[in-house]
Formats: C-alpha cells, sequence, structure tokens
C-alpha cells in the first residue's frame, strides 16, 4: 500500500501543545479530543482588534494542524480592519460577517466542520486570558463565550 492509499487520518493538536503567555503573541489552544463535546471548540487571544493583521497567523497555525480552511465568520461590527478574503499558503479563506458577537470567531474546514472559537480580548490580563482559554477547551464546558469572559474577568460583562 503506498502512502496515497492511506485513508485521511482526521488532524488534532497534539495534547502537550502550550506555550508561555508573553507580550505581543497572539495565542491558541484547541480542544484535543475527538469528541468535541464542550460548547466551544478552542480559544484565541489575539494581539489587537486589527482582524486584517491578526487573521493570518490565526489561519497559518489552524492550518498547520487542521488541514485546509475555506472560511471565517466574524462580526463585522466588532473588529477593525476586516478583510473579505485573506490568503494563506496561497490558499484563499473568505471571511463572512455573522453577528456572533465579539467573543467568537467561527472557523470553517472543509463542508460542514465548523470550529467555534473563544475570542479573548487582546487587553485582558494574561492571568484572566489563560483560565479563559483552559474553561474554553474544557470538554464539559457548558458555559457560551460570553460567559466565560465574565467568570473570568477577561471582557468588559454585560452592558448596562
Amino acid at each position: 500500500m503506498t502512502s496515497s492509499d492511506t485513508p485521511p487520518v482526521p488532524r488534532r493538536l497534539p495534547s502537550g501543545v502550550h506555550e508561555a503567555v508573553r507580550p505581543g503573541c497572539a495565542l491558541l489552544r484547541l480542544e484535543t479530543t475527538a469528541s468535541r463535546e464542550g460548547v466551544l471548540d478552542g480559544a484565541w487571544w489575539p494581539r489587537s482588534r486589527d482582524m486584517g493583521a491578526e487573521l493570518p497567523a490565526l489561519l497559518s497555525a489552524l492550518i498547520a494542524h487542521l488541514g485546509p480552511v475555506i472560511r471565517v465568520g466574524l462580526d463585522t461590527a466588532a473588529w477593525g480592519g476586516l478583510p473579505t478574503r485573506v490568503l494563506v499558503d496561497d490558499r484563499v479563506v473568505r471571511i463572512d460577517s455573522f453577528p456572533v458577537g465579539d467573543d467568537t470567531v467561527l472557523i470553517t474546514r472543509g463542508d460542514r466542520d465548523v470550529f467555534s472559537l473563544l475570542v479573548v480580548p487582546p487587553d485582558a490580563a494574561p492571568d484572566a486570558a489563560r483560565a479563559a482559554m483552559a474553561q474554553a477547551v474544557r470538554s464539559d464546558n457548558t458555559s457560551q463565550a460570553e460567559q466565560i469572559l465574565i467568570d473570568t474577568g477577561s471582557g468588559r460583562g454585560p452592558s448596562s
């Protein structure tokens, strides 16, 4: 059997992937199990609200571990510099506007494989950001993104 006859294996991040929080680094964590039973599939802590600058690094990391990404869904009202397309590794990734709020990003891989990621605000304190990201990737998490940010002190909290 040649390597081209081998069926593709679903790709996930290895369980040990973790880097220390450093100023100016965007961080990404994904649930590492195949079950994906939690409300969210992962978390992302961008360095700024300029998605034109931030998305290429996120997409490169996702593509390296998960394979091709075809679409990203963001709330255009919540983010600055939102392009309609991003070129990553010679592939075009469409950027769509969804009313998901500024605390969530939707990543589509393949036809229907959608990942929902918590987005930690760029100005969140490192300890709060780590706590929010850790809660988001737990397979038993039942909290929505907005509630995780409130509970960990990572977000702005409910509007008055």
